[in-house]
């Protein structure tokens, strides 16, 4: 499960005692179908189409690229860990620009920049440690995107539309977990590495022009309130917004680890290359029905008052795995948790409500990159744990203290909205 916070994730116990932060009243919602009536927006979703196929097509065939010049799977390996180790960095040390200049520059920036890292892995004869660094550099530029585009959502889709607006963000990226390797790996039988490459390049170029020609420009958020100061610290400093972030990123450290430990799994349990595909699809499937489900026909307020309860029960699905049960158990499992993961929908309006304007893209850079950070911690933690304790044991207490932990988040969010 791999959240696009532009994402969230997780889960519980006795979840009566904990009151929800109410939303804000909002009009009426005409579901996913009056957000795709905004013109902005659809030049934006088209965007992220074809930068997130850009982004899966260079992560295959640069694995490839490098085993293929390499013979060794630790260096292949490695450019799919590039996609997530510099999220922390770039994530803390780049926040503001999301803020400090115009949004649509800052995006078509960035699409420019993984435009001109993709067209550097053409080059034949570039050095594999260049082509590990221009994954690095296009790694590296996807907290800043992602945090400046979840912000300009909130001026393109008013009130509600814009928790919509994020969710069918997130339904693509989920979608493209389920089909985008696939698709990804057929490509690669008709068309060489570099010539997948050169596909991501012109993507890319492709959501630069859509995002250019597509969207109006508006002030940098930053200039409507300089005096006021910013900064991370800042943002980090409103014990609201910790909480809140705290609620995206906890769960999603215990959500991945059945994920990250999938292979030994299905392994153990005699399943094979059908059953670990099966195992890795059940919790994409399972969020963007859920996603899909409450943004489609829950009002505001429902998907307010259920993001607390299905926060709290994420992660009760994986307690199955403690009983070492039959695969088809396991993908009923994944696939509740997957469901329950809905809960996001509400925390995305609570976060925005919570944030000073000027601070959005700062505040959504610094989401996005802990969210994958963690998850990449989680997946971490996971494989160590696996290496002392039997897999599905650790996917079992997995549910437990994750459960646990997300308890103690809910009790900061419900103690942040009684002091006010």
């Amino acid at each position: 499960m791999t959240l696009e916070a532009d994402t969230g994730a997780a889960p519980g116990a006795d979840p009566a005692p904990v009151a929800a932060p109410t939303p804000v009243a909002a009009a009426p919602s005409g579901g996913y179908r009056s957000v795709f009536a905004v013109r902005e927006f659809r030049a934006v979703f088209a965007a992220h189409v074809l930068s997130l196929q850009g982004t899966v097509v260079a992560q295959i065939a640069l694995a490839v690229l490098v085993f293929r010049l390499t013979s060794s799977p630790l260096l292949s390996a490695l450019t799919f860990a590039l996609g997530f180790v510099p999220y922390a960095l770039s994530g803390t040390l780049l926040a503001g620009i999301a803020d400090r200049f115009p949004p649509r520059r800052v995006l078509v920036v960035c699409d420019l920049l993984c435009a001109a890292c993709a067209a550097g892995m053409v080059l034949p004869g570039t050095p594999i440690a260049v082509l590990l660094v221009l994954r690095g550099l296009m790694a590296a530029v996807g907290p800043v995107f992602t945090g400046t585009r979840a912000a300009s959502l909130a001026d393109i889709l008013p009130g509600d539309a814009f928790v919509l607006g994020r969710s069918l963000i997130r339904i693509v990226a989920q979608g493209a977990q389920v089909v985008g390797f696939g698709v990804g790996g057929l490509l690669l039988i008709v068309v060489p590495p570099r010539g997948a490459l050169l596909l991501t390049a012109a993507a890319f170029l492709g959501s630069a022009l859509l995002l250019r020609l597509g969207t109006r420009r508006r002030p940098a958020r930053g200039a409507r309130d300089r005096a006021s100061g910013g900064g991370t610290g800042r943002l980090l400093a409103d014990r609201r917004v910790r909480s809140l972030l705290l609620l995206a990123w906890v769960p999603s450290f215990f959500a991945v680890v059945p994920e990250a430990l999938a292979a030994p799994y299905a392994d153990s349990a005699g399943a094979g290359t059908t059953g670990l595909g099966l195992f890795m699809a059940a919790m994409p499937v399972g969020m963007i029905l859920g996603e899909f489900l409450a943004g489609g026909y829950l009002s505001p307020a429902a998907r307010g008052r259920i993001a607390v309860p299905l926060a709290a029960c994420t992660l009760l699905p994986y307690a199955v795995f403690l009983l070492r049960p039959a695969l088809p158990w396991s993908l009923a499992a994944m696939f509740v948790a997957g469901l329950t993961c809905a809960y996001i929908l509400g925390v995305d309006q609570w976060f925005i409500d919570a944030v000073p304007e000027e601070m959005r893209g700062r505040a959504m850079t610094v989401q996005s990159a802990g969210l994958m950070t963690i998850q990449g911690a989680g997946m971490v933690a996971a494989g160590a744990a696996a290496e002392f304790v039997p897999v599905h044991l650790v996917n079992g207490w997995s549910c437990v203290i994750g459960t646990l932990c997300v308890l103690a988040v809910l009790r900061t969010v419900r103690g942040k909205r009684t002091a006010r």
